[in-house]
């Protein structure tokens, strides 16, 4: 039998705190933090903790040109999953707290979500459009199995006939089975899920409490056979760790009986440039240079592009190989290199009853 080597605790190696907002560093417990591993031993691991997160609000509105969807919900503030690579790291800095380890450990639940949700569903002025969850932090990431907010909003999504498109790295979606599927029977739902890597070993270095590739593609077999609209997502693609596999994932999903596979070379936005080479330094010391100098030459010689239409593709020669990549192992899975457009219903919309009144 295979050997399953140890789980880390974390992504991140780092927890310093942002420098953007000019904030001041918080000291912990004075000096002698930097010293206690050799007086006591190694520090204990970081803790979780949850904290509520009254929000006035629950939809989120964006105008990026890049991106099919207007508005989303975030059940969550920070993720468990602690993907290095996370776009939505930077977003801990917001609120004083590192997008480092505070960022996987200090977490933001909104228990009141659903019953904003159908607040604001329930405005005169309400327009329907689909709702995309996942957007910025996982909604089903380990904490959904005790405080169950992905699955309330849903339970609300449902009873209105609301479209909703939702994408995790986490079979934990397969719960919400007896909500997707008849919503998915009235083409009101699609599921995309990420898969970044089929390695075990690469995948708990980057992406360490999220569940196993095979675990992510069981549920879209489990998905698509209840007749959910489900796709994968390989993303990010890393230069030089998770490349290789491109053609892998590809078959793999058609395997799965994904609809579609799609792909975003990783990006690194802000405080998430830093982490990343920390990182990189630790696990991957032999060929940091080579993937940075890669990631580069994707991001015009920096190392992120926020430009809309460049920072989900990159540009120059890498990136155009990789798009040929993608392009020849579709074909050869058996997709259509067209982009699926998602046309879920927004006709069959009933706004909540009595809903304004909920909150007051």
């Amino acid at each position: 039998m295979a050997h399953r080597p140890p789980r880390p605790a974390r992504g991140a190696t780092l927890n310093a705190a942002s420098t953007r907002f000019n904030l001041p560093q918080a000291e912990e417990d004075g000096d002698w933090l930097d010293s206690r591993g050799t007086i006591d031993g190694a520090a204990a691991p970081a803790r979780t903790t949850v904290t509520i997160e009254r929000a006035r609000t629950i939809i989120t509105r964006n105008q990026s040109p890049d991106v099919p969807f207007d508005r989303s919900i975030n059940p969550y503030r920070g993720c468990e999953h602690g993907c290095i690579y996370c776009f939505a790291r930077p977003s801990h800095a917001f609120h004083d707290l590192s997008p480092g380890l505070d960022f996987e450990t200090r977490l933001f639940a909104k228990p009141d979500a659903a019953a904003l949700l159908r607040a604001e569903l329930g405005r005169r002025d309400y327009r329907c459009a689909p709702i995309a969850m996942g957007t910025n932090t996982d909604p089903y990431q380990p904490i959904e199995r005790e405080w169950r907010v992905t699955r309330e909003v849903i339970e609300v999504l449902a009873a209105c006939d609301h479209p909703l498109v939702i994408t995790t790295k986490s079979d934990r979606v397969v719960r919400d089975l007896d909500l997707l599927a008849p919503m998915a029977a009235k083409g009101l739902v699609a599921v995309a899920i990420s898969v970044t890597s089929l390695d075990p070993r690469v995948a708990m270095t980057v992406e360490p409490r999220a569940p196993a590739a095979a675990r992510r593609l069981a549920a879209v077999r489990r998905l698509s056979d209840a007749g959910v609209p489900t796709y994968v997502n390989m993303a990010p693609v890393i230069p030089a760790i998770t490349d290789e596999e491109v053609e892998a994932v590809v078959a793999a999903s058609a395997a799965a009986g994904a609809l579609g596979v799609s792909y975003i070379p990783v990006r690194l936005p802000w405080e998430v440039a830093p982490l990343f080479r920390a990182w990189l330094d630790e696990h991957y010391p032999e060929r940091a240079a080579k993937v940075m100098a890669i990631i580069q030459s994707l991001r015009g010689g920096k190392d992120n592009e926020p430009r809309f239409g460049e920072r989900m593709r990159g540009q120059g020669p890498w990136a155009e190989l990789l798009r040929t990549r993608f392009r020849i192992a579709r074909a050869r899975a058996g997709f259509s290199d067209e982009r699926r457009r998602l046309d879920l219903r927004c006709d069959l919309f009933r706004a909540p009853a009595g809903a304004q009144g909920e909150l007051f």
